[in-house]
């Protein structure tokens, strides 16, 4: 009962929790699902804005407002309610703003902060992978802020005021991360000795840094490596102390001895005993100084002169050593030395009194003066003068005793090793101490210009006190400043450029090299060009009075061109010469009738016949060269005045009958010789014209024609052989009857002749030469003294005449008696004319004589010359005075010239100086003064030329200042004194005998038995004489070929013009030869016997213009009637080459053709149709009796060419215009007798104009016989309508295009003329005579001829060639010399262009380059000690070189005696220096290496733009294993450099060996390197293959399977492992000396029995092996299977075609006509 009663409570109680959990459950889900909705309504609808307005606001600046746009939206984008937004987080829509303004631009600006960092993109974005491995560089991107502020105070301000003036700049942009850069490190030294010579001791081998870790990349690698070593066990116990000398401490000077005794008095009454004076230890962490300056190189020199060796501390130890000699130096009484001393002192005031004594003898003032001024200078110039202040000191370094561990111990732990000198003499440092400023000096122009250069103002400081031993140095003692005087000043003088007169204007300057017209330059015209001579005057300066009255020219001195500031003026121009304009002249007329030679005076009864001709275009200065106008023919009877038929009357017969005979009334007018209607009684003398007998037919008569005109006489003139005759016929109209009628007459009687033109054929006129020059006439005073004026304006002094020759010609014949020609007619044979001025030559005074040049050689006189010139400003003429030959003048410098400069003046060396007794009292041997010191000089500045400088002038213009101090040697008694070496004794010849030099001993040590060991102590030195052998060699390559000087051949006056002078032909050039001696060194060239150069002739080419060929004919003008075109054309013979005139602008078809076309004009009545007259009748039916009725006439009808006298001869038909060629056969009905018989029609009447359909034109006949009884006449006239184009034509101008500019013949450029045609067209288009539209009296208002200007070719013009330049270099092979010349002038149009070659070059005399170069340091000792602070030391060397070689080859120092002492540029010569010896155990850095090469960050060769860098190094170096552990961390540091080169790292691989080989990174410079490659790429230098290879035959591959060994093929298992390696077949090719050449067999190997090859089979035996290594077929496999396809394709198909059936063959019709060969030229000029 108990436990159900427990089990049902606990139930209960179970079953109320669990409604409790029901309900809270509830609560929470129904709490949760409100916060959801609540949450989703919220993120469900947002707020959202618009942009912000603009500013708006009555102010500028704050205060301003501004709204946006504010609304709710859905998530969707769609807009709702406000409501459904949260109102608390509504944005605002309005808020206060800055209102910008125009004038804000000025106060506000953007302000661009530094670029940030280069950030990856894949840092800054999630998604984008950074790349594995790294090949160029990685993009990025960085960063700035840029922000809007003020710019008076750099206030931060809104970003809008600045882009309201402009937008604001981008904040980021792309970038580029480069790769990182591994450190490269070279390969690794040889390891060193060890550093113990017994015990163990340590080895090590150390690399540098080549390039230094970049970018990231990874850190250098240790560059010393150590391994350790033991040469043998050590005898005896090594001590492990050392002996460690310091650095020497400041130089400090002694105290004086009252001071001394007083320290000393003070230290006894305290109990402390001094330690003697100077001896305080240094710090050991005091900085190394160098203490080798310039003074140090007379410390070198000293020591090769042969002298002692500098030894000091050498000495002292010598002295230390020895301690007997130091304890008899101790035991000498002091008495002994104060006695000597006593003796010294008295003998030097004896002299000193004896000087004083000599002095007060002097009692000259100027000698006393003098004595004065030296005694002052050699004060000044005294050790320890104000400026020359050197105080002698001495200095002290601390000695310790060190443990191999480091640690240091009592001095008595090293006592196995001597103590060293702890002190020596040093110079006690001073500053450079200079004065203040001195005021400024007057400016350098001391004249007033605006627009000159400025001047230039000076001050100095002077030095009073020289930086010794160490001091600061002399600032800048000279200051420059700019300045310009003021107007106060005078003015300044001004140069300006003048000009000579202009040259005769020159066409042969413009001609092109095979222009025919070069050989006449006489007759030349048109363009040319004149030259003039620019020259610089002084403006204001007197000119030139010695002038006669006749010159007007203004003159001026010439000065020195360079004096001109401004730019000259132009020294050539074009001109132009007026061409002799040719007579146009119109064509003769016809003869005219027989008159008196002068109608006025008909007394004399010759007569002539006259025909004349005009000139239709003369030339500007007169008809005097044309030719004649007049010929002549002398004829009889000839009278002034004679009647003149006018026309017949019509026929009236006689007896008032209708027909029959009658007669024929003539109309005549009085006409004159001229042709001239006159009066009717002025030809009451001549014969007037009867009547003519005439008939009218009566009906049945015989009808004829009328006559025609008398044709032209067919001949001018009648002569043996030709006879003139005029023709004129008639035709029957209608035959008579055959009963009572007049019969017709004959043929002959139809056609009537007459002779005419019956004077002989001798002409004459009157024939004229040119005139003559003008003379002075006699009968007319002389008034030639008007002044003269310029070229192209002379003026005239007097009147002159000119005179002519006139001849009586007979044409075809020549010179006849002048009573032949009519004198009437004669030509005057003189004329009054003007003279021109005399002009004489103006030149220049000479200028001044120019400067003596003022370089010079130190040590010798050089001779130099000056020179002075005149310049021609007016060339003579007319007669004037010539100039004067001689323009310049050369003459010798009077005084040679003096070499300007400064040199410093060494004096003598004072007494050397030692460590003050009070320092070195307790050393030992200190009792001796002996040992090492310094000794002082002083220096002085002297001129070159003689007397004393200032200081401050050799420090500004002189070499370095010579050293002050020098290290000594007072030696010791024991000591062996040695005078210097001589120099060698001279040698007799080179290779032979031997040359000797010498020394002495000095003082004492000559009876010294030590120093008579010749052994120790040499007094002579034996040489064989040197084998001076020289042989020289062409060095360099040859110069540009150089014409000769004295070759050119000058233009005229003042031109300079390519192609007129000579600038082609045989020149030479040069190559320089170098000389060295037997050991290749290079030497003088003179000791070669050369004088340095090889020099070979050469050829300039000469330049070659186009060559075209002359003029063709100009063609016929292309109508026959009217305006068309003429053509002539130019083919090309040769192109131009070496910088020819060019070829013009050739036809763009034909590309070796030149065309010009011109218009011309035909006369449109040149050629004319001439018909015969009618033939008889031939009546073809009717009546034949009668012989009437319907017939045929016929005539010729011939183009006839036509001339003033008529047609003359026949020419082509197709010259005549085919429309107005008249019938030559008719068709008619010829009348009965007793029919009405009519004359032909006449011509048409014109048609009024305008043309109109309802207009007509008519024509008519006349009546020639009338009708008989009952028969009529037909009508006698016709009529039409006039049709335009038809019968009636409208008629209008037309006018060409202009022509080219035509020059004449003998121009080439220039002035011309350009003509233009015009002509008559009618309506319908075809060309007609001028005289339609004449008639018309149509407006002519266009002009024919035009003045037109051709471009000249004016050809290059250079100037002279400017002097040789200063050699390039001063010594070497590489040297130059240059010059160069300019434009003058550039081409234009056709003309020559400028040579390509503006500068030329020859090489210098080959000159050896000595330079003093450094020796290697020496290695770094400690005196006295074992290690610890010491020196090293190196020496100066003269070196030779070529320039080139930076090795270069020792020779003696002599060479270099003339060189400052200058080492790689820098003057600061050292040649000691402090360093450091590593105490034994110590571990310590090496000394830094040499920067490396510049090297850039490339890929590929391509530069990444980040710049080059080169580094250096220091690696650690150990002596002992116990101190590696303290060994300091290796130093490394890089810099930035230029030009840097681009290297890249390849990694390389040697021969498998076994499953290993080497590999290592190599640069791309061969150098083998570690680090550099990328480690990605790096091949594998051990192969293990899994499972492992352990067939027969077969190897691990690199790609990490099995192989079979050559000769052997895989056989692989179903999964990929190797079998077995089975030998594959073997496809033997036969060699030539095989016995089975001609078999091919195929065999395989026996695996047991190994095949031999026989001798010379190597490399002749195929392995086919179709499987890889992996088991997979070969390429070649695959290739070959698709070989044998193709080829079975090929085979099935050539069996197809073979065996179809062929079709039959289609016979095709040849064509047998045979084609035209057809030549075509490609255009190419040189065909």
């Amino acid at each position: 009962m108990g436990l159900a009663g427990t089990a049902g409570g606990t139930s209960g109680v179970l079953e109320r929790n669990a409604r409790l959990w029901r309900l809270a459950l509830l609560f929470l889900s129904i709490w949760e699902l409100g916060a959801q909705t609540a949450v989703e309504t919220g993120a469900r609808y947002r707020w959202q804005t618009g942009p912000w307005g603009r500013c708006m606001g009555s102010e500028c600046g704050p205060g301003g407002s501004q709204s946006r746009a504010v609304w709710c939206a859905h998530a969707e984008g769609w807009t709702t309610l406000h409501t459904n937004c949260n109102p608390a987080e509504r944005p605002n829509n309005q808020q206060s703003c800055f209102r910008v303004c125009d004038w804000h631009k000025d106060l506000y600006d953007w302000q661009l902060g530094a670029w940030n960092q280069c950030v990856s993109v894949s840092m800054r974005s999630a998604g984008v992978q950074r790349p594995a491995v790294c090949t160029r560089a990685e993009e990025g991107i960085q960063t700035r802020e840029v922000g809007c502020v003020q710019k008076a105070n750099g206030e931060p301000a809104e970003d809008a005021i600045c882009e309201y003036f402009e937008p604001k700049p981008r904040l980021e942009q792309a970038c580029l991360i480069p790769c990182p850069r591994d450190c490269v490190v070279s390969e690794f030294s040889p390891w060193t000795f060890c550093s113990k010579t017994c015990g163990i001791g340590l080895q090590n081998r150390i690399r540098i840094v080549l390039a230094p870790p970049l970018f990231g990349g990874s850190a250098c690698p240790n560059l010393t490596e150590f391994q350790t070593c033991q040469p043998g066990p050590c005898e005896g116990e090594e001590s492990p102390y050392s002996l460690r000398v310091g650095p020497w401490g400041p130089c400090s000077v002694s105290v004086s001895r009252q001071a001394r005794q007083a320290i000393k008095a003070l230290s006894e009454s305290d109990g402390v005993k001094p330690t003697g004076e100077g001896r305080t230890q240094s710090k050991r962490g005091e900085k190394k100084a160098k203490v080798g300056d310039k003074r140090s190189v007379q410390a070198d020199d000293v020591s090769k002169d042969g002298d002692r060796p500098l030894r000091p501390n050498r000495k002292l130890g010598k002295a230390n050593r020895n301690p007997d000699r130091a304890s008899r130096q101790l035991d000498r009484p002091k008495r002994q030395r104060k006695v000597k001393n006593k003796e010294k002192k008295e003998k030097v005031r004896e002299k000193v009194r004896e000087k004083l004594k000599e002095r007060g003898k002097v009692k000259d003032p100027a000698a006393r003066e003098l004595m004065k001024k030296t005694r002052n200078r050699n004060r000044q110039n005294r050790p320890g003068g104000k400026s020359w202040d050197v105080q002698i000191g001495y200095q002290t370094r601390e000695v310790t005793c060190v443990h191999k561990r480091g640690n240091v111990d009592a001095l008595s732990f090293c006592s196995h090793e001597s103590l060293p000198v702890t002190y020596q003499a040093c110079v006690m440092p001073k500053d450079c101490d200079v004065s203040d400023w001195s005021e400024w000096s007057a400016c350098s122009r001391d004249c007033y210009r605006p627009d000159g250069p400025e001047g230039e103002q000076t001050r100095t400081r002077k030095v009073g006190q020289f930086p010794i031993g160490g001091g600061a140095e002399c600032p800048e003692l000279e200051e420059k400043r700019p300045c310009r005087p003021g107007e106060t000043v005078a003015p300044c003088i001004v140069h300006s450029w003048k000009t000579s007169e202009w040259t005769e204007c020159r066409v042969d300057m413009l001609l092109s090299q095979q222009d025919r017209r070069r050989g006449n330059q006489t007759s030349l015209c048109g363009g040319g060009v004149q030259t003039r001579e620019v020259y610089c005057v002084q403006d204001g300066a007197e000119r030139t009075s010695n002038l006669s009255s006749l010159r007007t020219k203004e003159v001026w001195r010439p000065v020195d061109n360079s004096l001109c500031l401004a730019a000259p003026p132009n020294t050539s121009q074009l001109c132009h010469i007026n061409c002799p304009v040719q007579c146009d002249l119109s064509s003769w007329s016809a003869w005219g009738p027989c008159t008196y030679e002068n109608c006025q005076d008909p007394s004399a009864k010759k007569g002539f016949k006259m025909r004349k001709r005009k000139i239709v275009n003369g030339p500007p200065g007169g008809t005097g060269n044309c030719p004649h106008l007049v010929e002549a023919i002398p004829c009889e009877d000839p009278s002034c005045f004679d009647w003149l038929l006018l026309r017949l009357d019509s026929c009236v017969p006689d007896n008032d009958k209708d027909c029959g005979p009658g007669t024929q009334n003539p109309q005549v007018q009085c006409v004159n010789s001229d042709g001239q209607h006159v009066e009717r009684q002025l030809c009451r003398d001549a014969i007037l014209p009867m009547p003519v007998i005439c008939e009218v037919p009566c009906p049945k008569d015989c009808a004829l024609s009328p006559w025609t005109s008398w044709s032209l006489c067919s001949h001018t003139c009648s002569g043996k052989n030709t006879e003139g005759k005029q023709t004129r016929a008639r035709s029957i109209l209608a035959y008579h009857a055959a009963e009572g009628g007049v019969q017709c007459p004959n043929i002959s009687a139809l056609q009537e002749v007459r002779s005419c033109n019956q004077h002989p054929c001798t002409v004459y006129h009157w024939q004229t030469g040119p005139w003559g020059q003008c003379m002075e006439d006699s009968s007319i005073p002389a008034a030639n003294t008007s002044a003269g004026r310029g070229r192209g304006s002379d003026a005239s002094c007097s009147v002159g005449m000119q005179t002519r020759k006139v001849i009586c010609v007979r044409v075809n014949v020549g010179q006849v008696p002048p009573k032949k020609c009519p004198e009437s007619l004669r030509p005057d044979p003189v004329r009054p004319c003007l003279l021109p001025c005399k002009r004489d030559c103006v030149v220049t005074s000479y200028s001044d004589w120019s400067s003596c040049p003022s370089t010079c050689h130190i040590g010798g006189k050089t001779k130099k010359k000056q020179h002075r010139r005149r310049v021609m400003v007016q060339f003579p003429a007319n007669g004037g005075q010539d100039c004067p030959e001689v323009l310049s003048q050369l003459r010798d410098c009077d005084a040679p010239s003096v070499c300007p400069g400064f040199k410093w003046k060494s004096h003598k060396w004072r007494r050397c100086q030692m460590v003050p007794w009070s320092v070195r009292q307790d050393s030992p041997g200190s009792e001796e003064t002996c040992g090492a010191g310094l000794q002082v000089r002083a220096v002085s500045c002297r001129k070159r030329a003689g007397g004393q400088a200032d200081v401050e002038a050799c420090l500004k213009f002189s070499s370095s200042m010579p050293p002050l101090t020098q290290p000594c040697q007072v030696p010791c008694q024991e000591d062996c004194q040695l005078s210097s070496w001589s120099k060698f004794s001279p040698c007799t010849a080179d290779c032979v005998g031997v040359r000797v030099r010498k020394r002495l001993l000095m003082g004492k040590s000559k009876k010294r038995e030590l120093c008579k060991n010749h052994q120790a102590y040499p007094l002579s030195e034996t040489q064989y004489c040197p084998c001076n052998k020289y042989n020289a060699q062409p060095v360099g390559n040859w110069s540009d070929c150089i014409l000769a000087e004295g070759g050119r051949t000058e233009g005229p006056v003042g031109t300079k013009v390519q192609g007129d002078t000579k600038e082609c032909g045989q020149g030479y050039r040069y190559q320089a030869m170098a000389c060295y001696d037997q050991d290749n060194r290079i030497v003088e060239t003179s000791r070669c016997n050369s004088h340095g150069y090889i020099e070979e002739a050469c050829i300039i080419p000469c330049p070659s213009d186009c060559k075209l060929s002359e003029w063709s004919n100009w063609s016929r003008c292309s109508k026959s009637c009217g305006s068309g075109v003429k053509v002539r054309s130019k083919w090309l013979r040769e192109k131009p080459y070496n910088s020819g005139r060019p070829c013009p602008k050739l036809d763009h078809v034909n590309q070796a053709q030149v065309y010009e076309v011109v218009p011309c004009l035909s006369d449109c009545g040149q050629h004319v149709w001439l018909a015969e007259p009618w033939s008889v009748w031939k009546v073809s039916n009717s009546d034949l009796s009668n012989n009437c009725g319907e017939g045929v006439q016929t005539r010729k009808v011939r183009c006839m060419l036509n001339t003033i006298d008529g047609p003359s001869e026949q020419v082509e038909d197709y010259l005549c215009d085919p429309e107005e060629m008249p019938l030559g056969a008719r068709n008619s009905r010829l009348p009965c007798p007793e029919d009405c018989v009519l004359s032909d029609w006449g011509l048409w009447s014109p048609c009024p104009l305008p043309c109109n359909v309802n207009r007509t034109r008519e024509r008519k006949a006349y009546l020639l016989r009338q009708p008989g009884q009952q028969q009529e006449c037909p009508p006698s006239s016709q009529s039409e309508s006039c049709k335009l184009n038809s019968n009636c034509f409208h008629y209008s101008y037309n006018i060409t295009d202009w022509s080219t500019c035509q020059l004449s013949d003998r121009a080439v450029c220039g002035n011309g003329i350009k003509t233009r045609m015009l002509d008559c067209v009618r309506s319908d288009g075809k060309s007609v005579d001028l005289t339609f539209c004449n008639e018309l009296g149509l407006d002519r208002k266009w002009q024919m001829n035009a003045s037109c200007v051709v471009e000249c070719p004016v050809n290059c013009q250079l100037s002279d060639w400017a002097p040789w330049s200063q050699c390039t270099h001063k010594c070497g092979l590489q040297g130059k010399l240059w010059r160069r010349r300019t434009v003058i002038q550039a081409p234009q149009g056709d003309g020559r262009p400028c040579p390509s070659q503006m500068e030329q070059w020859k090489p210098c005399l080959v000159k050896p380059c000595y330079t003093w170069r450094y020796s290697p340091w020496s290695d770094c000792k400690s005196e006295g000690a074992t290690c610890g602070d010491g020196l090293r030391f190196r020496n100066m060397s003269c070196l030779v070189t070529d320039g080139s070689d930076l090795q270069g080859s020792l020779v003696d120092d002599e060479l270099c005696g003339d060189l400052e002492l200058v080492v790689d540029g820098d003057t600061r010569i050292i040649l000691q220096e402090s360093c450091t010896v590593p105490c034994p155990g110590e571990c310590y850095l090496t000394d830094w290496t040499a920067w490396s090469a510049c090297q850039l960050s490339c890929v590929s060769g391509d530069d990444l733009g980040f710049g080059s860098v080169q580094v250096r190094s220091r690696a650690v170096v150990a002596q002992d294993p116990e101190n590696l552990i303290q060994c300091p961390g290796q130093e490394l540091e890089a810099r930035p450099c230029t030009e840097g080169q681009c290297l890249e790292y390849k990694w390389r691989a040697a021969a498998w060996r076994g499953s290993s080989r080497h590999v290592w990174c190599q640069r791309s410079d061969g150098l083998n390197v570690t680090g550099g490659c990328p480690a990605a790429t790096q091949p594998l230098a051990d192969r293990s293959c899994d499972p492992a290879c352990t067939k027969p035959r077969s190897f691990c591959t690199e790609a990490g399977v099995c192989g079979c060994d050559e000769g052997y093929t895989e056989v692989m298992t179903s999964d990929g492992v190797l079998d077995q390696c089975t030998v594959i077949p073997v496809l033997e090719i036969p060699s030539a000396d095989d016995n089975k050449a001609d078999v091919k067999t195929i065999r395989a190997f026996n695996p047991t029995q190994p095949a031999v090859s026989p001798p010379g089979r190597v490399g002749r035996t195929w392995f086919l092996q179709p499987f890889g290594p992996d088991g997979k077929l070969k390429t070649w496999v695959y290739g070959v299977a698709a070989g044998v396809f193709v080829l079975l394709v090929f085979i099935i198909s050539m069996t197809y075609l073979a065996c179809k059936k062929p079709k039959k063959a289609q016979r095709r019709q040849m064509n047998n006509r045979l084609k035209p060969l057809t030549l075509a030229y490609d255009g190419d000029a040189d065909m």
